[in-house]
């Protein structure tokens, strides 16, 4: 072998003992057997010597071309294996060290709202009683004793479906879940003692409502119903809710088609700092009333042997009063940052005040 051809054997093999790693190796092996490489210049320059000197030339080149890739081929191998332990030693998981701790979910504020309000009304012998979303114009609205001209009924504050393949039937997004107070009474003989937490829809979007949204409502019927029962009653929840056995509660009287007498209920509260149970203003939490004869009748009860209250509230808008959020947008906003802040352990049981 020349010694040029010597000297190239030896330089790399001196490289290949130097790379420490695969981008050196295969920086050796490009500048060796490459498309430019120095070996490949040296066969590519054979052409242009003459015939005797070109032969013995050739079987020295090939001779060296076939060790050295031999030499490449190895160390590039060694370097893999090296590198592949290294990588099982970086990424080796002791399994006898405990798991680092991740962050827990939350429960939303209306999931827990809800379940506080069941614990509550559970402990006072209601019942959860559900309907569905889609409800036809007579359970929403005309058997709630719902007059044809009551700007509930316009489309600009009701959403309405095409009636149902077959059935002549107007199908409505129920605006309120007492259409599910009317399945109860049709579908089950009094005493009753329900409440209805559900979805319900209105045209309406704005820091204060939202298209889709969600309410309470419950009903009472049996035989010697009073309006101290339904006073009873709702002063025991909002005092239990809120926390505050001496939250002070006002009850106004109001219109609704459903209810006679209707009432609008009040709770203490300052305008000031919005503290509830403090201060010398009133804030409106909900409606309620004693069940409208015509409801009754509607249902096939003799209001003359059964009588009841109703009452109805926003689970948004009480979530919001209790827990201090400002913008009811915010419940359907999707921000993580924002549940981890107002959510609700999900360990942690719907808390019942003293007093209920």
């Amino acid at each position: 072998m020349s010694d040029d051809l010597e000297t190239l054997r030896q330089d790399v093999l001196s490289e290949l003992a130097g790379a420490t790693d695969l981008r050196a190796w295969d920086a050796v092996r490009v500048g060796t057997l490459g498309k430019s490489g120095r070996l490949t210049g040296l066969l590519k320059a054979l052409g242009k010597m003459q015939p005797d000197e070109r032969k013995a030339r050739g079987v020295a080149l090939n001779r060296l071309r076939d060790e050295l890739t031999q030499a490449v081929e190895a160390r590039g191998k060694e370097l893999e294996a090296a590198a592949l332990q290294a990588r099982l030693i970086a990424e080796k998981l002791d399994v006898t060290v405990p798991p680092p701790a991740e962050a827990a979910g939350y429960i939303h504020p209306i999931s827990r709202t809800i379940e506080e309000m069941t614990a509550i009304f559970g402990v006072m012998g209601f019942q959860v009683a559900e309907g569905p979303d889609i409800e036809t114009d007579w359970h929403n609205f005309s058997a709630l004793n719902t007059p044809d001209h009551h700007p509930a009924r316009t489309d600009h504050d009701t959403f309405y479906l095409p009636p149902a393949p077959g059935l002549d039937v107007t199908r409505v997004l129920r605006t309120q879940t007492s259409g599910v107070q009317i399945r109860t009474m049709l579908g089950q003989k009094p005493p009753i003692r329900i409440i209805a937490p559900g979805r319900t829809y209105r045209a309406d979007h704005d820091a204060t409502h939202s298209p889709m949204f969600h309410q309470c409502e419950g009903l009472v019927v049996g035989q010697g119903i009073t309006l101290g029962h339904l006073k009873g009653c709702l002063i025991e929840f909002l005092r239990a809710f809120f926390g505050k056995p001496s939250l002070p509660v006002r009850f106004r009287s109001s219109y609704f088609p459903f209810t006679e007498p209707s009432l609008e209920v009040d709770i203490g509260w300052s305008r000031k700092t919005g503290e509830i149970g403090a201060g010398e203003d009133w804030l409106e939490v909900l409606g309620a009333g004693m069940v409208h004869a015509r409801v009754l009748a509607n249902c096939g009860l003799d209001p003359r042997v059964w009588q009841g209250f109703a009452f109805g509230m926003g689970v948004e808008r009480l979530a919001m009063l209790k827990n201090g959020i400002p913008d009811l947008r915010s419940f359907y906003e999707s921000d993580i940052r924002w549940l981890r802040h107002y959510g609700a352990d999900p360990l942690a049981p719907a808390l019942l005040h003293e007093g209920v």
